[in-house]
């Protein structure tokens, strides 16, 4: 059983190249739990173009979780949505007037999450993601979730953190649909 998530460390990044292999070998280990490795959508080729995309845009940047000893337990990351991002393109039902509308310090997107299997359900998730939200000044975040995710578990994780469904989108010909979420951030 692994130590508690008061020993972890995080290291922030907006270097992609300081830590893509550990995202990219962490990716495979977690998705490959969860017998995701077998769609396309979630192919290292895939994701590593993805990673490469989010990781030019402006204000980018990840935290992977290490044990004291130097393990990696988990990574996530995100990109403040700046004024010409496609974030919003792909609703299925638009938002009203004025929602999609980014500034670069309007909206975070918290793009990705992933934790290995003996550190989920100790908080390990909630550290790192607040970890990443630490410091923004950004006034709120989305992320998208797959709704079928753990039979609908991972939804209701970030229902949990304060996250409110707010539509639907299929940003990828090939990824689900997932459910866009938002939450406040200048006042949690």
């Amino acid at each position: 059983m692994p130590a508690e998530t008061d020993d972890l460390t995080f290291h922030r990044t907006s270097d992609v190249e300081d830590v893509r292999q550990t995202i990219l070998d962490l990716h495979a280990e977690v998705r490959g739990d969860f017998g995701l490795m077998s769609k396309p959508f979630n192919s290292i080729e895939r994701f590593d173009e993805r990673l490469t995309a989010y990781a030019q845009r402006p204000g980018w940047e990840a935290v992977v979780a290490r044990t004291a000893v130097g393990e990696p337990v988990g990574f996530c990351f995100g990109t403040p949505l700046g004024p010409n991002t496609s974030w919003w393109t792909a609703m299925t039902i638009p938002l009203p007037e004025g929602f999609t509308a980014e500034t670069g310090s309007r909206t975070l997107a918290f793009q990705e999450i992933c934790l290995r299997k003996p550190w989920r359900g100790r908080g390990a998730a909630r550290h790192l993601h607040d970890e990443l939200l630490a410091g923004h000044v950004e006034e709120r975040v989305t992320l998208l979730v797959d709704p079928t995710a753990g039979e609908g578990r991972v939804q209701a994780v970030y229902e949990a953190w304060g996250y409110e469904q707010i539509g639907q989108q299929q940003p990828f010909a090939d990824s689900p649909v997932f459910a866009v979420m938002m939450r406040n951030l200048r006042h949690d």
